[in-house]
């Protein structure tokens, strides 16, 4: 006991010693998060929002601080919200963190010991901030990667220690941020299959709100990991406070809102502890995922160009490239197909002006070749009946026609009918003594399993050495996890869930090191796999199975309220009765592609994809990587619009979706947005069917940014689900 006091009476003195009375600046072009240390040597957030003046923070250095409990005179004095509270002590709301020791004691503290900031290169910064336990050797390390440009911060956090023994932590929270306004309204986003992210806004009242996960793998099937709070009243597009935030991990997450008797709010966010206990070895560093969010004073519109800009240049593989159109032989052939079929739809996306064929379900297995979803899976060989020259003749063909090729996968994943099932029962989840519980009649293998992960990597790399290799994986994953359990993992399964997500980034990170820049679609049944961990590893998302173009701008514009338009892929297919012109126009929003049976195409139909494909390809750079803005959304009338706009303002693309409107709707003009009001612009009406009349009856004239933004233009069909395209481009007057 006396050794105890002696280590506390030391930690304080030495904190004394070096602490400083400055706060701690989390810092990017318009926002700011302070932190500071109080007398008693806790930390605490004392402000996030717009950056201010550096004069409003001498307050917080000169401060005599009469009290570390609240200041009621000054906002930026208020000490009362820790930034990483803990369990057991005098915390009476969630906690950041909960860890029992070797002698059981269930309690934390954790006080400064000293932080640094280094500059990583001229956007970005990172801040540590070590704190520790004074009578526990348990430190933890709060990170905090600001993006200055793209206004985003970046949050983790590091746990060791160096008790004896293991202790156990229950809960592991990436962050814990803080705010006090009036009111808090949370947009999430929520679904099922083929029908992800739906938007939702509610007013948050007393107690706490939890969105979160526990399905273990393709975890964004009925919550995606994003969300909106507005700040005081409801955010809108282009007004309002409001943060915006995702969690990078791929596994299960939560995220907790809780409102106090304060009116103040908490939300903490990371990996969901949900049976999910770890025991931490000594000196092992338990690492969180990072929660990436932006504050915006603007609204949504401006947190979602922030994030967007932020994916581009940090948060995607090869965001500043460029994407493969394609086309996919799945609605065409399902899994009846030969070479011969085949190589004609590799014509076929020759003729449509697309970039790439990428082979479906069904090219694999032997002993039980795929010819339906009840076999074959977790056998990837090319099947022999099929496919008798295998998948380099297929990658030959593809050469000499002038298409790239690509292939479907799904290696996370075994039909109990397969040969790998036969020979390694131990690679798969399942428990004993119960009876196998099957989702779309397969499992999941174990891939806290090294030998798992070699498998999978295996799977990839040997596509890869077949004649050159493919151009492109889509990598897809069909299940969650029931009934699992781990024969590796033996007596830790409550590290499956953590342990699987970090044996599929290692197969992940291998590859991605071997094919640096191999392009990779991220697919799960549609949606249900949609953060920014996997897309450190993949170039872009498959969105949803449905393909209704009319579900399509709903799901499509939920995406792109946290993704960048290159990262979601869109497909031209038969879902729906709709025009092909309504059917590429909304697949043009993001990544175009096609699965549809090119030979059922009239000849003004294909004369219009034809076209299509070659205005998509001179403006793609534009849709990708330019601004976006969502001018009217279909939550809110019976239509969308919305556009893109380049670095330089001097090119645009306008996409505006009638969907279904009463007879003769009276919609307003559409005021652009993100124009140079001084420039001059010429407006030109495209993507047009043969001999069509165009919509837009002032198509090729000039306007000046002023009037186009705040007079606007009529662009609109009235017809039900009907579409225009316009090309805007500056002019030299």
């Amino acid at each position: 006991m006396k050794k105890a006091l002696l280590i506390l009476v030391l930690t304080i003195l030495f904190w004394k010693t070096n602490a400083q009375n400055d706060p701690i600046a989390i810092e990017t072009q318009n926002t700011a998060l302070i932190l500071k240390v109080a007398k008693n040597g806790l930390l605490y957030q004392s402000y996030l929002g717009t950056k201010l003046e550096a004069s409003a923070y001498n307050a917080l250095s000169k401060e005599t601080e009469r009290t570390f409990v609240i200041n009621d005179g000054n906002p930026l004095l208020n000490l009362r919200h820790q930034a990483y509270p803990t369990y057991g002590t005098n915390n009476l709301f969630e906690s950041a963190i909960r860890i029992t020791h070797n002698d059981g004691n269930p309690a934390l503290e954790l006080v400064y010991v000293n932080h640094q900031t280094k500059k990583l290169d001229s956007n970005t910064t990172e801040t540590s901030i070590k704190m520790k336990d004074p009578v526990y050797p348990v430190e933890v390390t709060l990170y905090y990667k600001a993006f200055y440009k793209e206004n985003v911060i970046e949050q983790w956090t590091e746990i060791v220690h160096r008790e004896k023994k293991p202790v156990t932590l229950y809960n592991y929270a990436s962050s814990m941020l803080h705010f006090d306004a009036d009111k808090y309204w949370l947009t999430q986003f929520h679904g099922d299959w083929a029908k992800e992210v739906r938007m939702q806004e509610s007013e948050l009242t007393s107690g706490a709100k939890v969105i979160d996960s526990k399905l273990g793998v393709r975890t964004n099937m009925y919550q995606t990991p994003v969300f909106f709070l507005g700040l005081n009243e409801k955010a809108k597009e282009n007004t309002g406070e409001l943060v915006a935030g995702t969690i990078a991990w791929s596994g299960n997450f939560k995220f907790t809102f809780e409102l106090d008797n304060k009116n103040s709010l908490r939300i903490s966010s990371g990996i969901n502890p949900f049976a999910s206990e770890y025991n931490l070895q000594p000196g092992e560093v338990f690492t969180t995922p990072s929660f990436i969010y932006t504050f915006s004073n603007k609204g949504k519109g401006q947190a979602s160009r922030n994030l967007h800009s932020w994916a581009k240049n940090y948060g995607v593989k090869d965001g500043d490239k460029s994407r493969l159109t394609l086309l996919n032989n799945w609605e065409t052939t399902f899994f009846n197909f030969d070479e011969k079929k085949l190589t004609e739809m590799f014509e076929d996306a020759k003729t449509l002006g697309v970039d790439m064929f990428l082979l479906d379900d069904g090219w694999f297995g032997n002993k039980y070749p795929r010819s339906g979803d009840k076999s074959g899976l977790g056998d990837w060989q090319a099947t022999k009946t099929k496919l008798p020259n295998g998948l380099g003749f297929l990658m030959q063909q593809a050469e000499k026609t002038g298409v790239k090729f690509g292939i479907w996968i799904e290696p996370e994943m075994v039909n109990p009918k397969s040969e790998l099932y036969e020979k390694h029962p131990d690679w798969i989840l399942k428990l004993p003594n119960r009876e196998e519980s099957y989702y779309r009649t397969q499992l999941v293998l174990d891939l806290s399993n090294p030998k798992v992960q070699d498998f999978v990597f295996k799977t990839v790399d040997d596509i890869m050495q077949t004649n050159g290799g493919v151009a492109f994986f889509k990598w897809d994953c069909n299940r969650m996890m029931t009934n699992a359990y781990s024969t590796y993992l033996k007596n830790q399964q409550s590290h499956l869930f953590i342990e699987y997500t970090r044996g599929l980034y290692k197969v992940l990170e291998r590859i991605k090191t071997k094919y640096p820049h191999l392009p990779m679609m991220l697919c799960a049944g549609g949606g249900g796999r949609t953060d920014y961990a996997f897309l450190k590893y993949f170039t872009e998302f498959w969105a949803s199975d449905n393909t209704d173009p009319y579900n399509r701008v709903f799901i499509q514009w939920g995406y792109s309220q946290f993704f960048p338009a290159f990262s979601i892929c869109n497909h031209v297919t038969s879902w729906g009765n709709q025009s092909i012109k309504f059917k590429t126009d909304v697949a043009m929003m993001g990544k175009l592609g096609f699965d549809i049976n090119v030979n059922e195409l009239k000849e003004k139909e294909l004369k219009y994809t034809q076209d299509a494909v070659a205005n998509y390809k001179r403006l793609s750079s534009v849709i990708w990587h330019g601004d976006m803005y969502r001018i009217v959304s279909p939550y809110e009338d019976s239509r969308a619009v919305l556009m893109y706009v380049d670095e330089s303002k001097d090119k645009a693309v306008l996409f505006s979706y009638t969907l279904h409107p009463l007879y003769d709707p009276q919609y307003n003009l559409v005021r652009f947005q993100g124009l140079d009001a001084n420039k001059t612009y010429k407006v030109e009406e495209i993507n047009l069917m043969t001999d069509a009349k165009k919509t837009l009856e002032e198509s090729g004239e000039s306007f000046t940014g002023d009037y186009l933004m705040n007079v606007g233009l009529r662009v609109f069909s009235s017809k039900v689900e009907s579409s225009v395209v316009l090309e805007i481009t500056a002019v030299s007057k």
